[in-house]
C-alpha cells in the first residue's frame, strides 16, 4: 500500500463534442469485446454498502462492474460526483434501472478496473467509486465523461476527483487512507457500513 499523492480535482471545460464522441465510441466498441470475451462481471458483494462522505452526506452501492485483467500496476481510486437534470422522486429508481445501459460508456475505456454505482444521496447527486490502472487514464476518461454527463446533468455539478496510489478495496477498508490531501469534502470517503445481511 502506498499513499497517494495529492489528489487531482477535474473540473470543467471537458473535451469537446468531437474528441469525446471518439473516445466515447472507442469505450462502446472495446466494451462490446469485453462482452464477448465473457471479461466483464457484475459482482454482488458490495452491493447495498453504504459510503459515507466528508460532507456530511451518504448513499448505498445499487450495482458493482468489473472487467477481468492484471492486478493495476499503477492504481488510482477515481470519484466522480454530478447531479440529473429534473429529476425527483420515482424519477431516480427509474434512472438506476436504465443506468445499466451506459455501461459501455466507460467499461471500454483505457485503464478501466471497477466501478461501485451509489444512488443519489440526499442532495440528489450521483457517485461513481472507480478504480482505474493509471490516474492520467482516469483523467482522460472523466474529460470524455464530463461531455456526456453535461448532457444529462446539470454542468456545474459534474466533478471529480483522482487519488493515485490506492486500490479502491484498500479505500473502502481504511478510508481514512483519502484523508488529507486536499480534497473536496464530497468525495473523501469517511466510513463504510457493509451491506445488510440476508
Amino acid at each position: 500500500m502506498t499513499a497517494p499523492r495529492t489528489a487531482q480535482t477535474i473540473t470543467r471545460p471537458f473535451l469537446g463534442t468531437g474528441p469525446a464522441v471518439r473516445a466515447v465510441a472507442g469505450s462502446v466498441s472495446s466494451t462490446a469485446a469485453l462482452l464477448a470475451e465473457r471479461r466483464l462481471h457484475q459482482p454482488a458483494g458490495h452491493r447495498g454498502a453504504r459510503l459515507d462522505f466528508a460532507d456530511g452526506t451518504g448513499s448505498r452501492v445499487y450495482r458493482e462492474t468489473t472487467v477481468d485483467g492484471e492486478d493495476p500496476r499503477e492504481p488510482a481510486v477515481l470519484v466522480v460526483v454530478f447531479r440529473l437534470r429534473a429529476v425527483r422522486g420515482r424519477g431516480h429508481t427509474l434512472f438506476r434501472w436504465e443506468s445499466e445501459l451506459n455501461t459501455p460508456l466507460f467499461a471500454g475505456f483505457p485503464g478501466f478496473v471497477s466501478k461501485l454505482w451509489l444512488a443519489h444521496d440526499d442532495r440528489g447527486r450521483y457517485r461513481g467509486v472507480y478504480e482505474w490502472d493509471g490516474p492520467e487514464r482516469a483523467r482522460a476518461y472523466v474529460q470524455a465523461l464530463g461531455w456526456v454527463l453535461s448532457l444529462v446533468g446539470e454542468p456545474a455539478s459534474v466533478q471529480a476527483v483522482v487519488f493515485p496510489g490506492l486500490h479502491r478495496d484498500e479505500v473502502l477498508q481504511e478510508p481514512e487512507l483519502v484523508a488529507g490531501h486536499g480534497a473536496p469534502a464530497w468525495s473523501v470517503l469517511t466510513a463504510v457500513d457493509p451491506p445488510p445481511g440476508p
